[in-house]
């Protein structure tokens, strides 16, 4: 649900991170991580299998574009025999990390702040698989199909935004995290059948989280109540339900608590009406079969 950006957004530093430097502390990491890889001897599927991640994840931690979490690092550390090598800058990490916070336009990063601390976080999707659940191929075939065109620079650093905002399954406790999307997803092949069938998997991948919940409305449903743009609604660390709308490349931050209730309430509604998610993992499978 990202929009556009002017020239001026393209321009500017787009994170804290590379504003004062502290992106290069990934870069560094990532290229120790695929040297000590390597020379185990492990395909990044083979490695991120013994770590619990997929391998568009380790890939973007060895380019420098996804942050390592401590307990990676660690666990790292013992399978890669590093020898305290990446346990001995989990601080530099953290330290980083603070500073990095989120890689986000600033008019984003209001919403992206609490969608990284976020408890419960719940997306209807109506145009395209939603940013979270994207691949890195996938997320640069949306960003390359822009218009106006955006620079490559520019569309490389969406998709670093992108994949840096999916950390928040990573968090421990998780978030609480439900989708309910369009059927119609399931058949645009974005980017094409190659990198679309990767997408299907991520989405098999992703709604086997135990926090997450993938739902599919059939596009045999004849009633719907929310025949209008995509939202998310999201519950802050200690703060009320919200929600974000997107229109045009114009995002809306809702706070008002009897707006934000009627959205709630067709987002439930959808809940019902949609497969379950057993019924939509079968419907998912399904088509990355047919595809």
């Amino acid at each position: 649900m990202e929009g556009g950006v002017t020239e001026e957004q393209e321009r500017r530093p787009e994170t804290p991170a590379e504003a004062n430097g502290a992106t290069a502390v990934f870069v560094v990491l990532g290229k120790q991580l695929k040297l000590l890889r390597e020379r185990a001897g492990l395909s990044q599927k083979e490695f991120g299998r013994l770590v619990g991640y997929g391998p568009d994840q380790i890939s973007a931690m060895e380019r420098g574009v996804r942050t390592p979490r401590p307990e990676f690092l660690d666990r790292a550390d013992e399978l890669l025999k590093a020898d305290g090598l990446f346990r001995e800058v989990i601080p530099q990490v953290e330290e980083a990390m603070t500073k990095a916070r989120t890689r986000h336009p600033e008019w984003y990063r209001s919403y992206a702040g609490m969608e990284a601390e976020a408890v419960e976080l719940h997306v209807y999707a109506n145009q395209a698989i939603p940013g979270l659940l994207q691949t890195e191929d996938y997320a640069r075939s949306v960003f390359g199909q822009r218009r106006p065109f955006l620079s490559e620079e520019t569309i490389e650093k969406r998709v670093v935004d992108r994949l840096s905002r999916q950390q928040v399954f990573d968090r421990w406790p998780p978030p609480v995290v439900s989708y309910v999307l369009e059927e119609v997803l399931l058949d645009r092949p974005i980017g094409g059948p190659a990198v679309f069938r990767d997408q299907l998997r991520n989405l098999l991948r992703v709604g086997g989280l135990r926090n997450v919940e993938i739902q599919v409305m059939p596009i045999r449903c004849t009633e719907h109540p929310n025949l209008d743009s995509a939202f998310n609604l999201l519950v802050p660390k200690g703060y009320a339900q919200v929600a974000y709308l997107e229109a045009q490349g114009f995002p809306q931050l809702i706070h008002d608590g009897e707006e934000v209730r009627k959205i709630a309430d067709r987002y439930g509604i959808m809940r019902a009406m949609a497969l379950s998610p057993l019924e939509s993992r079968s419907l998912i499978a399904q088509k990355l079969e047919e595809l």
